[in-house]
């Protein structure tokens, strides 16, 4: 669809005909500006703040598809609960003066022991938010992985991260494919290439289709209405995004160029339900990198893993987006970390404090990756929202490990943790 046929539109076109951008905010002092942006920040005091303004600032659909699970919503909420059944035995009079967050994952040395988890589709929730997430993590001497189902080039978000980005991808059980996605991240410089593999079918999303958000995206009245009542998304985001970059495309799902959001193909790009454990064994022939496994809940698959190679694992129940009533990662967790022997296993999914992020260091993470905050700061904040999620999470981690006795993360093990 070009500028001209989204003019007309029937539907989309009230949308078109809003003000421009200049009509609707004053122009202000770059600097002035900048200082207001940080001052605003500073009522966000939690990761939680910011889902609070995001549901306030974008539209129904748009929301209800970052926040929901799938049918029931079970397995997500449980996500969020199993941190609950953990409780801190802190130890008093350490000297933790010194204490440092900083910790090391395949070579490298982060600033904190978390980083930002993929999300598909960060484009539509904020403007240019995959970036805007890789550079702010990249700032922070964090990771970011960028979503196979991004509507951003993955040339551009290594450019962004600085050599902090990896990519995760969804890929078919086709060797062709796999060997093409290896030879693309290479080449843009991705030095971990992560391999989603619980998406075998496609998720019972009912919350997102009652609330009117569909793949592939179908402009509709209920869309239209919701962005003409969210103007500063609309104006900020959709408009912006269609004037400078037209329809978005799925950019990361083969070797070139996927589909646009709204095109009837969108789905079929992530039918993966012949992937099998022969592909993984493809995917480490052709990359070089460190490799890594994402959605393992149980132990014999991460054996699997390590005897095929694979650099580390991701214990991940897809956010409570993929199977309802599967297992909230946290409970099995250790059991998952003895099953990966020298891998490095990482932790995904429900954390929302620092409290959370040592607590899952402690049942046997190495690492945290932490989503749908970071997707809420982006939309209201942009990158400097992004940059003050990450500062709250980093010094709530920092302060905890002063009232529990910890120095460093190397020390964060079971002990801190009640065993009642």
């Amino acid at each position: 669809m070009n500028r001209k046929e989204f003019s007309s539109h029937p539907v989309l076109s009230p949308i078109a005909k809003r003000p421009p951008i200049a009509a609707v905010q004053p122009e202000l002092n770059p600097l002035d500006a900048a200082k207001q942006h940080k001052a605003n920040l500073r009522k966000y005091l939690s990761l939680a703040d910011f889902e609070v303004a995001a549901k306030k600032y974008l539209p129904y659909p748009l929301y209800a598809y970052v926040s929901g699970g799938v049918e029931d919503n079970r397995s997500c909420e449980e996500n969020n609960r199993a941190f609950q059944l953990h409780e801190f035995q802190p130890r008093v009079l350490k000297d933790v003066s010194g204490r440092s967050t900083a910790t090391s994952l395949f070579g490298r040395e982060y600033a904190a022991p978390f980083g930002i988890g993929p999300m598909g589709i960060a484009a539509l929730i904020a403007y240019d938010g995959d970036r805007v997430m890789a550079s702010a993590a990249a700032q922070a001497g964090l990771p970011m992985v960028l979503s196979g189902a991004s509507l951003t080039p993955m040339e551009a978000v290594a450019e962004a991260g600085r050599s902090n980005a990896w990519f995760q991808a969804y890929l078919p059980g086709n060797v062709e494919l796999i060997r093409g996605m290896a030879a693309r991240a290479q080449k843009a410089g991705y030095e971990t290439l992560v391999l989603t593999v619980d998406t075998a079918a496609r998720a019972n999303r009912e919350g997102n289709i009652r609330a009117g958000f569909s793949t592939p995206l179908r402009p509709s009245a209920k869309l239209a209405y919701q962005g003409l009542i969210h103007p500063r998304w609309l104006v900020g985001n959709l408009l912006r995004t269609l004037v400078r970059q037209g329809i978005p495309c799925f950019e990361n799902t083969e070797k070139g160029r996927g589909v646009p959001v709204i095109s009837s193909q969108a789905a079929r790009q992530f039918n993966r339900d012949s992937l099998n454990w022969e592909h993984v064994k493809a995917m480490r022939a052709a990359w070089p990198g460190n490799l890594v496994i994402k959605g393992v809940l149980h132990p014999g698959d991460a054996r699997t893993a390590a005897q095929l190679g694979v650099d580390g694992i991701v214990v991940s129940n897809h956010g409570g987006r993929q199977l309802d009533g599967s297992v909230a990662p946290l409970k099995v967790l250790t059991a998952v970390a003895e099953g990966a022997g020298a891998m490095k296993v990482i932790y995904d999914g429900g954390v929302r404090r620092g409290g959370d992020v040592l607590k899952a260091l402690a049942l046997g993470a190495d690492f945290v990756f932490v989503a749908r905050p970071f997707m809420y700061a982006a939309a209201v904040g942009g990158e400097a929202g992004v940059g003050h999620c990450i500062g709250l999470l980093k010094e709530e981690v920092r302060r905890n490990m002063a009232s529990l006795g910890v120095c460093d993360i190397d020390s964060v093990d079971a002990s801190i943790l009640h065993a009642g």
